[in-house]
Order: C-alpha cells, then structure tokens, then sequence
C-alpha cells in the first residue's frame, strides 16, 4: 500500500513519534473511573510499545485496553469501539487480517448505533476495513469500503478535502487491480487535483500519486500521456529540490526510460548521463542506483547504433559498441560486488551489510546488464566482422548467468524473488549465442547450452507444480 493507506489522516502519514495505523474513535465523553483510568494507560502504553517493536507486550495492552472499555464505559460504547480500531490496526500491522477484519466489523456495528451510518467515525472505520480487504486482494469488498467511505466524507467533510482525494486514490488502485484501468485512471487524476487546488502540488503525498498514474498510463501503452505528467514530476522537484537530488535524479530516470519506449532517444541518453553525473556525486560510485543508471545508458546506447546502421560508419559503430559494452560492464561489476559481499556475509554472525532487498536489486539488475552485454557482443561480432570465432565473451555472459542459480547464495533469490526475469534472461542468451553459431563445436560452449536449457526446464516444471 502507498503512502496514505496506514491512515486515512492526511496528517498522520508516516508522523514520526506515532504508531502508524493506531488511530482513536470517540466521541468525546470521559466516564472517569478505575477501568476508564487503566483503559487509558494500557492505551497509551500499548502504542509507546508498538513503536518500540514490542509486538507481544503491544497485543496484551491493546487486549487489556479492550476489556477495560467494555468494563468501564458499557459493552456498545463508542470507547470501545476506539478500542477494537487499535487491536484492528494492530493486527493488520501484523499482516494478521482475519482477526482485524472482526474487530473492525465490530467497531463500525457499535459506532453506527451510537452515531448513525453517515457519521464520519463510521466512515473513518469503514475506511480502516477497506485497507484491510485491499491488502487480502478481496477487492469487491475493499471498493465497496472505499465507495461508502467516498460518500461520508465527501458529505462531512466536503469532494475538496485532502482525506476524501486520499479514499478516491485507495480506490483507484482497487479499481486497477480489478482490470478497470480507465476509471482508476480517471481517480487518480482528480485525487491530484484536488492535493493541487489544496495547495499541495508540490507534497510528496501529490508527486507520490503523480508517479503511480505514470506508471499506469505506461501499463496502457499511454507513453505521451505518461511523459506529461513525468516531465511535471520533474519540474516540481527540479524547482523544490534541486537538480543535485536523487529524488530528481530518479524521476528524470524514469522520465528517460519512456521516451526511449517512444523512440527519443536523444533526449533520453542526455537525461541518462545527467543522472548518472549527479547519482556519482550523491551516492557511493559502487551504488546499485549506479549500476541500474549504466544498464540502462549501455542499452540506449546500443538502441541508437541499430537505429543508425544506415548512416554510421563502421569506425563510429565500434566507438560505440565499445562505449555500450563499458557500460554494461561497469554495471556487471558493480552487481556482482554486492552479490559477492553478501556471499562473504553469510559466514558472518548478525551481518546485516547487504540486505535481502538489495541482493534482490543487485540480481535484477546483474540480469539486465548480462543481457545488454551478451547482446552488445553479437551486435559487434554481425555488425563489425571482429573476431568471429571469438566466442569468449557471450560464453562468459552465459556462465555468469548460469552461475547465479548455481551458487548458494544467489539460487534462493533467483528461484524466489527474480525467477521469471532470470528464465527471460537465460533465454535470450541462448538465442544470441545460436544466432551467431547455430551448430557450436566448442565443447565448454555446448556443455553451457545444455545446462542452460536443464535450469530453464527444471524452474518451469517448479512453476507447474506450485500453479
């Protein structure tokens, strides 16, 4: 979920100091006694706990907390009702959504006595259910959650309130998943509007949303349309962070991969290097976020010398086949060093140098350049005529790939996390090395074929029996 899922509360995203998520629901009324006393401090203990990671003691408070309620303020009181939304979040959090989703019906049954259907503590409860049937993919139930909490906030609070564009974009990316991409699209959009006409355009909440209708615009092959609003992303962090951030490195990145799906190509190398430029001087040169910006340069570079063939002459072609084969190189080592540190860290007790996510990243993005860089090599080999019985290269693009399913402390992440990005890589670098020699003598290159093909099989079959 995105940035204003935890919390239906434009104010309460990510607050530092508050636990995400644990909102309460009253009415205002205090009944002062000994359960309303413990009520409130295993309340307020159960948060400080929760935001200590505390899980265990966090649970016996927010449990605690309920039964003090229900003794103190009546059984259907709206007290109890703020009760049950805290051990609901709690065990959303938790990712245990079964037991919040009845805590949370129970919430919104004792509000709606109390207050009425329309009340806006119904709405913010029936908001908190959505979240939690959006996380379980139960997506008829989250739209109908967001669709009514849509209608009570736009009545109480008014269609120009922050937290009113925050339900319409949870139910935007409901409506995407469900396969309704016109509609979501169209949510989305007016969620931005109403952030702009707020006076926050420039929030990260607005330029958050302003990334995912990109990106689904993009998924509807809306390329001119997404570059609209990825150039006004740009701007806006141009204008409020500066060119020298990689906030605006990365959004000029993306902006870049777009306009080389639409063939600008020029504009999207300048970009590319720009990037690069400012990513070398904010970041470590041995950064992922460098390795992912070169893979990416060596591509359009190389998408550039085959959209010339007709005008470049064989002495340009090979500076830049060259360029693009550095590229990608450069790329491939930096990967491989933080694939390789992690390897080395397993033989350390609580090493926590090189993350799951970033040996995942470091994966990902070792296959794009093993990819780019086989391709770069048979383009030279047909383009230039340069050492074709040379098959050195692509042979060592194949083992690396093949390597990585083989080691230990790589075969978890590409049977797991990147298998369907691996299969894809290990095929195009079987057809590259059969369209320059379709009948391979040299055995070491025979054997790498073979085995190639054995792994494609062996996940695919894998994939079968977990379908």
């Amino acid at each position: 979920m995105q940035e204003d899922s935890v919390s239906p509360a434009a104010a309460s995203e990510h607050a530092e100091g508050n636990a995400p998520g644990l909102q309460r629901i009253e009415d205002g009324s205090v009944v002062s006694n000994e359960h309303t006393v413990k009520w409130r401090i295993y309340t307020d203990n159960g948060r400080e706990f929760f935001q200590k990671r505390q899980l265990d003691e966090a649970e016996k408070l927010f449990q605690a907390a309920l039964l003090e309620a229900k003794e103190g303020f009546g059984l259907r009181d709206p007290h109890v009702a703020s009760a049950l939304n805290n051990l609901a979040e709690f065990y959303r959090l938790k990712k245990e959504y079964e037991k919040a989703e009845l805590l949370y019906l129970e919430a919104i049954e004792i509000l709606e006595e109390s207050f009425g259907s329309d009340d806006i503590r119904v709405g913010t409860a029936v908001h908190s259910l959505g979240i939690c049937y959006h996380l379980q993919l139960k997506l008829a139930q989250a739209q109908t959650c967001y669709e009514r909490a849509l209608k009570i906030e736009g009545r109480v609070m008014g269609i120009g309130h922050p937290e009113y564009a925050g339900t319409m974009y949870l139910l935007a990316k409901v409506l995407s998943l469900q396969g309704k991409r016109k509609n979501a699209e169209c949510l989305a959009e007016e969620s931005i509007r109403i952030l702009e006409e707020a006076g926050l355009g420039d929030s990260p909440t607005c330029i958050q949303r302003m990334k995912y209708l990109s990106r689904e615009l993009i998924k509807s092959k809306r390329f001119a349309d997404a570059e609209i609003w990825q150039r006004k992303i740009l701007h806006v962090l141009e204008l409020s962070k500066g060119w020298d951030s990689l906030d605006t490195a990365i959004a000029a990145e993306l902006l870049s991969l777009n306009l080389e799906a639409m063939d600008k190509l020029k504009e999207s190398e300048e970009l590319l290097e720009r990037c690069l430029a400012v990513k070398k001087k904010v970041l470590p040169e041995d950064h992922l976020q460098v390795a992912l910006t070169l893979v990416h340069l060596a591509r359009i570079t190389l998408h550039k010398v085959l959209n010339d063939l007709e005008n470049a002459n064989s002495d340009v072609t090979a500076y830049y086949l060259a360029k693009a084969k550095q590229l990608s190189n450069d790329s491939i080592r930096i990967a491989e060093g933080k694939l390789n540190c992690s390897r080395k860290d397993q033989n350390k007790i609580n090493s926590t140098s090189t993350t799951d996510t970033d040996k995942i990243a470091a994966t990902a993005i070792l296959l794009q350049a093993l990819n780019v860089f086989g391709f770069i090599d048979v383009t030279a080999k047909r383009l230039l005529g340069q050492g074709e019985q040379d098959y050195k290269s692509i042979e060592d693009v194949l083992r690396k790939c093949i390597s990585l399913y083989k080691e230990p402390h790589t075969r978890r992440l590409v049977k797991k996390a990147v298998k369907q990005d691996y299969m894809m890589c290990l095929r195009k670098l079987i057809v590259l090395v059969q369209r320059i020699h379709p009948f391979p003598q040299m055995t070491g290159l025979q054997e790498l074929l073979v085995e190639a093909g054995q792994i494609i099989e062996e996940l695919a079959e894998e994939s079968t029996r977990n379908k």
